[in-house]
């Protein structure tokens, strides 16, 4: 049996529905479990004790929405200052190389960033195939998320549709409807778990309503809801690009062919959904939603109905979306983010810090399903994070849910805790050695890209 006691914490910041903060309380972690919180709990001395007279103790954020690999192509000069459809149309033609060490690294690193910017939970949207091949892509980023100790929701994406059927990726990328299928069962089969303190779960994400057809969707979903706890992922309402491409192919906008398809519940969450109409709001109840600010704002998106989906109880998260539209993996700078678009479109009838706080912890757990996590109270699991606010970046600061979002002069957490144990201390990562990380990937990134510069001389 392990202990931990986190001891005389200065700010408790449960992100309970009822905005509550607590100063000088102790939390004492046993095993994977918060098992005490309390003022004074006693010490018996087997516990690791830290001292947090200085730290704000807070739930971990839960990431809804990313593209581990794209850490690996980040800032390539000719995809720049493009929005969305042509931004993909030039990507793909990097992205069809992929193999299984730029996946592992790409996962690798982006989770080490998660990790560090204060992320305990992360999903991820992986579609890409190339060579009609799965050659086990998922499982290599469940290696990588295994061996950094980060909670992990896979999602097995897929895409159907290529160029000749009238999509927008290139057919070399596109796997046929019986491999996509295939390969899901196996991925459950083998890795998914449904327990309350799952380390790794799989849902099924077919890309997007431009990259897939009709059948594979219903396939997806009936294949997903023959399980338990196996949710459903994909895109959804991220441009008015997409709102056309629906009306011209199939007639209606992209949240009514959700509903056609059966993609609509508690098991259903969305990417995005920015060109949400009234109607659309009320179709898409009970289905969650990822809000990505800084994708949205780099590809000129738009803006997310945040404060509608909160006020309609939809459920609503904060993800940080693929390294090469956000160029990070930064989850305490998406929560800032998120902050601050909600008051550029709301103005002083915005979400208040605490809210913010609570989309980008509770909402991400509620968004994947996960009811024991995503609030520090007794018996949840113990996923939280550390973060020291006891230097000149937060003085004169008296709120501290606002100061959390709004000072600062760095993204990293002091300590990242999972299931119980520590996985970022003293704001580096404990299961890594970031520098080797670091050169391992620089190195195949290079080669990859250079690769395809090369293929264009020619």
């Amino acid at each position: 049996m392990s202990k931990i006691l986190l001891k005389n914490i200065k700010y408790f910041i449960p992100c309970e529905e009822k905005e509550k903060i607590i100063t000088g309380i102790d939390l004492l972690i046993t095993d994977n479990v918060i098992s005490k919180i309390g003022k004074n709990i006693k010490i018996l001395g087997d516990e690791e004790i830290i001292d947090c007279g200085k730290f704000a103790v807070l739930p971990g954020f839960v990431n809804t929405h990313h593209h581990f690999y794209q850490a690996m192509f980040r800032c390539i000069r000719t995809v720049q200052e493009k929005p969305l459809f042509p931004w993909l149309v030039d990507l793909y033609e990097f992205w069809k190389y992929l193999d299984e060490e730029i996946v592992y690294l790409g996962a690798k690193v982006a989770l080490g960033e998660l990790l560090k910017t204060g992320c305990t939970l992360s999903s991820d949207h992986h579609y890409l195939f190339p060579n009609n091949n799965s050659r086990d892509l998922i499982d290599y980023q469940i290696k990588a998320a295994k061996e950094l100790g980060i909670r992990f929701h896979s999602t097995r994406g897929s895409m159907s549709r290529g160029k000749k059927d009238g999509g927008l990726p290139p057919n070399c990328v596109v796997q046929d409807e019986d491999s996509i299928l295939q390969d899901s069962k196996r991925l459950i089969d083998t890795y998914h778990d449904s327990s309350y303190d799952a380390m790794t779960r799989i849902a099924l994400a077919p890309c997007s309503p431009f990259s897939v057809s009709k059948e594979i969707m219903m396939s997806t979903a009936e294949l997903a809801r023959k399980y338990n706890k196996v949710f459903l992922h994909t895109h959804l309402a991220e441009t008015l690009d997409e709102e056309e491409y629906c009306k011209d192919i199939y007639g209606c906008r992209p949240a009514e062919l959700m509903d056609e398809v059966g993609w609509i519940g508690k098991d259903v969450w969305f990417a995005h959904g920015i060109h949400l109409s009234d109607n659309d709001l009320k179709i898409l109840k009970g289905a969650g939603i990822a809000h990505c600010p800084s994708s949205n704002m780099k590809l000129n998106s738009g803006i997310c109905r945040t404060s509608e989906l909160y006020r309609n109880n939809i459920p609503i998260s904060i993800a940080v979306d693929g390294s090469a539209s956000n160029d990070g993996s930064n989850m305490w700078e998406e929560v800032r983010r998120a902050f601050l678009l909600n008051h550029l479109k709301y103005g002083t009838e915005g979400l208040s810090a605490y809210d913010i706080l609570r989309i980008a912890t509770n909402g991400g757990a509620k968004v994947l399903g996960r009811d024991h996590i995503g609030v520090l109270k007794e018996n949840y699991l113990a996923d939280m994070i550390l973060i020291d606010v006891e230097n000149i970046s937060y003085s004169g600061c008296h709120d501290i849910a606002y100061g959390l979002v709004s000072c600062g002069n760095t993204s990293l957490v002091d300590y990242n805790i999972v299931n119980g144990k520590i996985v970022v201390k003293d704001g580096k990562l404990v299961n890594v050695d970031e520098k080797e990380l670091f050169k391992r990937a620089n190195k195949k990134a290079d080669e990859i890209v250079a690769f395809r510069y090369n293929e264009l001389k020619y």
